[in-house]
């Protein structure tokens, strides 16, 4: 009696994976092992940054020159596994460049420390607000006047979800 080799309808149905397509096994060199898999997970978009800066002011002529590409994921995320994303809503945070629908880029592994703007759970209800430290209180400060500022009392449960580290909006 033969053993082992290819039994008729033995393995993994085709098209069944992730991509829903037959894959096909491939050897990596352990040393790009970490290159290739960022470009499968960020689907190789890697847009063109051009050298030149663009005027606010008066135009300039435009160079032509790419500098390089540019890959948001690095731009915008310097710590991967904790990093999240979350909408803003409401007008408190107009001042400091935040408006409703705005998408915050959060990063909890970053301290949270005074001047910060961060995402807090007060009571179980999530904010986002410039955290304000003094020798006595804590506080989580609106960026506008129309908005007062939620004091940390000690029958309050306020837990610090991350630091915004970048915000995006369409203009």
């Amino acid at each position: 009696m033969p053993r082992g080799g290819a039994r008729l309808g033995a393995g993994r149905p085709k098209g069944q994976g992730k991509y829903r397509e037959p894959t096909k096994p491939i050897r990596i060199p352990e040393s790009l092992l970490g290159g290739v898999m960022e470009f499968i997970s960020t689907e190789g978009y890697n847009l063109p940054l051009y050298s030149c800066a663009v005027q606010a002011g008066f135009p300039s002529p435009a160079d032509d020159h790419i500098e390089g590409k540019l890959d948001l994921n690095k731009y915008l995320i310097k710590h991967p596994t904790a990093t999240f994303f979350v909408r803003a809503a409401g007008d408190s945070m107009v001042n400091a460049g935040i408006h409703s629908g705005d998408i915050l880029v959060v990063d909890r592994s970053l301290e949270a420390k005074h001047g910060k703007i961060v995402i807090a759970a007060v009571d179980g209800q999530l904010t986002v607000k410039r955290l304000h430290k003094s020798k006595k209180d804590t506080y989580l400060m609106p960026e506008n006047d129309n908005f007062e500022p939620i004091k940390f009392e000690e029958n309050s449960e306020v837990v610090i979800w991350g630091v915004v580290t970048n915000v995006l909006h369409q203009v």
